[in-house]
């Protein structure tokens, strides 16, 4: 029986490669993204279904969280993929920091939604991070929005060590029920993540030239896929970092719990859980 994945930001970039290597290799794909004409084209050649969910705004993740409980009788695999850099500090109608709340709040708010049927389903919860939580994190758990100090690099590089952290905590909070969490780097890849970016960042992602130096979206959903059709403690383990299919370094900040801990229950307290 085909397993049901969920694959958030796959409307194009590695969510979209992955969403179509899960298809073909047989299991049920669910296409979630922001853009409605983008989603559905994705979706379409899959003869897939999808959703739309902008992380700008939490509730459309909750909307999002309603309409996948409603619509799947079981969740084998939710891949927390959404995400992106950008250039300007800007504060969401939520209140948060737009990089923190697109590519760490947002995922952790759907996760925790569903966490009853992913306990139930025993489902595995790939979480997209990247290099830049080891080399432009400038974490600070008592400044999550960036207001004391903000670049794009170091505020990307912040919310993508929240997700390593907060794969952390969720196996120690839910792996003895069933929950196997995983973080993964999908490498430096040729897509749009960066377009709202500016500076290095949009230059690297942007110009023909630099991007020559990228590996493919293939590439890079391949790595995505790997986690979402392997098997929890026989192909992965569970509560690690991958970057290559193998586990790989990142920030030391990431094996403190205490600060995982503090990250969880401060995340919780700003999406109202």
């Amino acid at each position: 029986m085909p397993r049901t994945i969920v694959i958030t930001g796959a409307s194009d970039g590695i969510g979209a490669a992955a969403a179509a290597q899960v298809h073909a290799a047989g299991e049920q794909v669910v296409v979630v993204g922001r853009d409605p004409g983008k989603t559905k084209a994705v979706a379409d050649r899959m003869d897939a279904p999808w959703h739309v969910a902008d992380y700008t705004e939490l509730s459309q993740v909750r909307d999002l969280a309603a309409e996948l409980r409603e619509s799947y009788p079981r969740i084998d695999v939710l891949a927390n993929n959404a995400g992106g850099i950008f250039a300007e500090r800007t504060v969401t109608a939520d209140g948060f920091e737009r990089t923190f709340q697109v590519n760490h709040l947002g995922g952790f708010l759907l996760t925790n939604l569903l966490l009853d049927r992913l306990i139930a389903d025993r489902a595995s919860v790939v979480q997209t991070s990247s290099l830049a939580a080891r080399r432009f994190a400038r974490f600070d758990i008592d400044d999550l929005q960036n207001e004391r100090s903000y670049s794009s690099g170091s505020a990307y590089g912040n919310a993508k060590l929240a997700d390593i952290l907060f794969t952390k905590e969720l196996l120690r909070r839910h792996g003895d029920d069933g929950v196997h969490p995983v973080a993964f780097h999908p490498g430096a890849i040729a897509s749009s993540f960066a377009a709202a970016a500016s500076g290095p960042w949009r230059f690297m992602y942007t110009n023909p030239l630099t991007t020559r130096l990228l590996s493919s979206t293939e590439e890079g959903g391949s790595r995505l896929a790997w986690l979402a059709l392997g098997k929890p403690g026989v192909d992965w383990t569970p509560g690690e970092y991958y970057a290559r299919n193998r586990v790989a370094r990142t920030n030391p900040l990431a094996d403190d719990p205490g600060l995982a801990k503090r990250l969880w229950d401060r995340s919780a307290e700003m999406v109202g859980l």
